[in-house]
């Protein structure tokens, strides 16, 4: 099997599945296939992970190198190290449960156009991450916004068409200064028909500090508008807000992923003396990112852009892990990206039931709901308390790693940035206590607690959560032997120790 073309298969499978469900007239059935291909690439995604060889996960795995355009360069190559798989995974695992969740969101006569919309985007989201040639990332890091643009413009809410169209003024912004850069790569690249290969434009030297600095500036622009950081955040609430629940667990739980993604895997490999002139630049933007998101989430009254601001936050620690330079704080970086995949995807897709239900997104307009609906107060509890980095749930690991990677080499950033701990816990207790504890709030149609369509949506998501708080241990496996690559490739090494175990000076130990 190790010459079966997984990666390829796993993005073609949406794909003609995609076809296939705008070719049906009956919505009904429509959805029934779109579950099967999501279900069907699931399975292909797990045999892929099975068969994924863990101590060597910090090489490519299931390479495949085709010629695309050899005039220009450019190779359709794709390959999977410990990094991509997971977040492969993460992608394969979520768009199941979207097409689940948004059952009875579509009406019948719009659901071939929304989940044939959700299963491109998963082919290129899978393409996105396999990638191997920078030109073929940029391309599929580009043709994201196509889906993602109807499935707001089309399917969000009030402000849906506004919320689209910055979303994607954003997103081309950043992607045009990042095209100019991969331009610029490839002529100080080797250049010839496998001239964009990261392979090949891994450990260049460039013609002067200057050239690899503004290069490395376009790519990080690109990936700070998608993660996202601030200043360039302001088109996620929005985005956030107007999306049906499942598009913005698409939109925040992988494609932002796209950012840090591509930070650790190619702004560091690829640059790595700018990479290193940039971090002291960087830390402090990531601890803004911290601060700043978790403060405005406080003050929020829509529940929607409330869980946005919080993803702002997150982001601001996994950037802040990457550019720690230390492996343990890019392994945290890595599992949070996982991590906040999930406990993201919880609270949208739990927060989404409850607005269907009342028809508000206002925090103020609910109370009293663990009363009359326990089962959506339990879970939304579970997935904000992993969110808030609770010890046992997932978030807590990979946030620690980040801090205690970040401690090592910069320790007053890591001391501020504990305080977005704090504020969490704010942010999330505070939203739960308005909205589950107190008097009940009733509406004309009553309430109802969790059907069983509803439990299968945020059942695996809870596992999960639960799951990797107490035992990440195969997650990091997979993953740590990518990061230790990195830090090789940026000539970055994790600080030595200042003290011996018995708490003497080290030097005085060595002595």
């Amino acid at each position: 099997m190790d010459d079966f073309p997984w990666l390829t298969v796993i993005g073609a499978v949406p794909l003609a599945g995609a076809a296939l469900v705008a070719l049906l007239r009956d919505g009904a059935r429509a959805k029934l296939l779109a579950l099967a291909v999501s279900l069907v690439t699931l399975a292909l995604t797990l045999a892929a992970a099975l068969t994924f060889d863990v101590d060597r996960a910090g090489e490519y795995q299931f390479a495949e190198t085709y010629r695309w355009i050899p005039q220009l360069g450019v190779s359709y190559a794709v390959g999977a190290d410990g990094i991509a798989i997971l977040m492969v995974a993460l992608a394969a695992v979520l768009v199941p449960v979207v097409v689940l969740a948004a059952w009875n969101e579509v009406d019948d006569e719009r659901a071939r156009t929304f989940y044939g919309l959700v299963l491109v985007l998963e082919t290129m989201m899978v393409g996105v991450f396999a990638a191997r040639d920078v030109f073929l990332f940029y391309v599929f890091f580009e043709a994201m916004l196509i889906p993602v643009y109807f499935l707001i413009g089309v399917f969000g809410g009030a402000q849906r068409r506004y919320a689209a169209v910055k979303f994607l003024i954003y997103s081309l912004a950043g992607g045009l200064v990042m095209l100019v850069a991969v331009i610029g790569l490839y002529v100080a690249g080797p250049g010839g028909a496998d001239g964009f290969l990261t392979e090949n434009l891994t450990g260049l030297e460039f013609s002067g500090v200057g050239l690899e600095r503004w290069l490395f500036l376009g790519f990080f622009f690109a990936f700070a508008v998608k993660a996202p950081m601030w200043p360039v955040h302001t088109w996620l609430p929005d985005a956030a807000a107007e999306s049906p629940p499942g598009v913005a667990v698409l939109l925040v739980g992988v494609l932002d992923k796209v950012g840090t993604f591509g930070m650790l895997t190619l702004c560091l490999p690829l640059f790595p003396e700018a990479s290193r002139w940039a971090t002291p630049a960087i830390v402090v933007l990531a601890v803004v990112s911290i601060l700043y998101g978790a403060l405005l989430a406080i003050g929020q009254s829509d529940l929607k852009r409330l869980i946005a601001y919080t993803s702002i936050s997150h982001f601001g620690f996994i950037v802040l892990g990457i550019f720690a330079m230390t492996s343990t704080g890019q392994s945290g970086s890595t599992l949070y990206m996982v991590n906040h995949g999930f406990s993201t995807a919880a609270l949208f897709l739990i927060g989404g039931m409850v607005i269907a239900r009342r028809g508000s997104a206002q925090i103020a307009d609910y109370g009293g709901l663990q009363r009359v609906t326990p089962l959506l107060a339990g879970t939304f509890l579970v997935a904000g308390l992993s969110s808030l980095s609770l010890p046992g749930l997932s978030s807590f690991i990979s946030e620690f790693l980040v801090l205690v990677g970040t401690f090592t080499r910069y320790p007053a950033a890591a001391v501020v940035a504990t305080l977005g701990i704090i504020l969490a816990s704010l942010y999330i207790l505070l939203t739960y206590q308005r909205m589950f504890t107190g008097p009940v709030r009733e509406f004309a149609d009553g309430w109802k607690d969790m059907d069983a369509r509803e439990a299968w949506v945020v059942a695996p998501l809870i596992a999960v959560i639960i799951a990797l708080g107490f035992y990440p241990k195969p997650v990091l496996d997979v993953i740590n032997p990518a990061i230790s690559r990195t830090m090789e490739q940026v000539g970055a090494s994790d600080p030595e120790p200042t003290h011996d175990v018995a708490g003497n000076p080290a030097e005085e130990a060595n002595q």
